[in-house]
């Protein structure tokens, strides 16, 4: 387990010693519990919840209290650990007032630390509401799953000069509005690099090469706990419980058809008191 305390300051410094930050993407209790266990530094309940656990084809269905729900599912399971959520598709935009609720919502019924929320200049007008009402908030730019179809799918961001300085300025401008960390995703590995080093904050790379302060990625695929036909390329796995879990089960199905599951040490018996009042037996 990781014993220093994670804050927002922490995480801060972090940067400024170069150590890098460590966070996984989990959305319950067992998983949260295990990241935390192995020393995970920070735990982000992603809306991606939506595509990876619920069988969505986008994050766009997940609802705040289906963030909610998840939030407080992983706190229990990481109370130790800093837990950033994620605000679900249009949750943050029009009515400051009413995001700010729903922000309310994840921290006080979910406990999370802090918000994560997609998206640059539009937003920094919620991103000061948030800061200035105590909620630390997360940037997130490069692919915005929110905006898969306005973007046209899933693509690599920050390839040409016009998306690299809007992407700088966007960040810029989050850092100036409060925001204590950004989350760059699918962004060319030398953008990545230089906001990096133009920033104060800390960034969170998600497919977005090495020079980020710190990497992401989701419990599931670092598992190998996916039901995904292609895998990501910036995913590296770590294990493949998913192999395992199908030959677990495919194993009990086979035993259970077989009849040699369950077996005499996974059995109770009654007293002979028993055996004789069910089936009219003498007592011996």
């Amino acid at each position: 387990m990781n014993t220093k305390k994670i804050t927002t300051a922490r995480l801060k410094k972090m940067k400024l010693d170069q150590e890098p930050i460590s966070i996984i993407t989990a959305y319950d209790y067992p998983s949260a519990r295990l990241a935390e266990e192995a020393g995970i530094d920070v735990i982000l309940v992603g809306d991606s919840l939506g595509n990876v656990v619920l069988g969505y084809e986008s994050t766009l269905p997940v609802t705040i209290d289906d963030m909610v729900y998840h939030t407080k599912a992983v706190t229990r399971g990481a109370a130790q650990t800093f837990v950033i959520s994620d605000m679900p598709f249009l949750t943050y935009h029009g009515d400051i007032d009413r995001a700010l609720r729903l922000a309310g919502r994840l921290m006080q019924e979910g406990l999370c630390k802090a918000v994560k929320m997609e998206g640059g200049t539009e937003i920094i007008p919620v991103v000061q509401s948030f800061v200035h009402a105590g909620i630390p908030v997360m940037g997130h730019l490069g692919f915005t799953p929110q905006s898969v179809y306005q973007i046209g799918g899933y693509k690599v961001q920050g390839k040409n000069s016009e998306q690299a300085d809007k992407m700088l300025k966007d960040a810029l401008a989050l850092e100036a509005a409060g925001a204590f960390a950004i989350l760059l995703e699918m962004v060319t590995a030398e953008l990545a690099d230089y906001i990096t080093h133009k920033l104060q904050i800390p960034t969170i790379g998600i497919g977005s090469g090495n020079g980020c302060d710190g990497q992401v990625l989701v419990f599931h695929d670092v598992l190998g706990y996916e039901v995904e036909a292609h895998p990501k390329k910036f995913v590296k796995k770590y294990a493949d419980i998913g192999q395992q879990i199908k030959q677990g089960i495919s194993q009990y199905v086979s035993e259970v058809k077989s009849k040699t599951f369950p077996n005499q040490e996974q059995t109770f018996h009654s007293d002979q008191e028993v055996i004789s009042y069910l089936y009219g037996e003498k007592k011996s």
